[in-house]
């Protein structure tokens, strides 16, 4: 009778991780680099390359460290993007560990607080794709300034300097945290049986 109460309770759970294992999300480094700032003369499409080279999704957070005294994040509409305006932001985050939640899809523009800083390649763009893997038209406007930091989604402990995980890390803590819960929730199964 003990193994027929657990049966209903061991589906439950495997539901839960099933579900839970595809929506893991990842907090990428902007560029990899120790700091958000002007890209080096050897590299300056530095932060348009690594935004070409990564697969965001929904709920993924993106982290720019810069000292505070020295720098800031601007999330700002296309035009504002290719101009280097910055001075009506959507957003304004300047902590030096600036955390932004990509929590809607479309894509997202940031520039240096700087403009001189901007016009010497300190911006990146973003996409995020919906969950069905479509795209959207650009976040602009007040939409797209309910998608920053202070939008309901997970927060990350901060620290400013090098972080452990590089972006090829990432992905694979997205694959190994997947393993993982499926490996529990086989555990989990292999115990209930017996």
């Amino acid at each position: 009778m003990r193994k027929m109460c657990q049966i209903p309770s061991l589906i439950s759970l495997s539901l839960l991780v099933f579900f839970t294992s595809s929506c893991l999300c990842v907090q990428y480094k902007v560029g990899d680099l120790n700091a958000w700032g002007i890209p080096p003369s050897s590299n300056p499409n530095v932060y348009s390359l690594w935004s070409q080279a990564h697969k965001f999704q929904l709920y993924d957070t993106l982290l720019f460290l810069y000292p505070p005294s020295q720098d800031a994040v601007l999330q700002v509409t296309e035009k504002a993007y290719n101009n280097c305006a910055v001075s009506d932001p959507i957003l304004r985050i300047d902590d030096g560990n600036s955390i932004f939640n990509l929590t809607h899809p479309g894509r997202f523009y940031f520039i240096s607080v700087i403009a001189a800083h901007c016009l010497k390649n300190q911006k990146l763009t973003v996409d995020v794709p919906s969950a069905n893997g479509t795209f959207f038209p650009p976040a602009e406007g007040p939409a797209g300034a309910a998608m920053g930091p202070d939008a309901a989604s997970p927060m990350y402990p901060v620290v400013f300097g090098p972080s452990a995980a590089q972006s090829s890390d990432a992905v694979s803590a997205r694959v190994s945290g997947t393993v993982a819960i499926l490996f529990a929730g086989v555990m989990l199964f292999w115990y209930a049986l017996f």
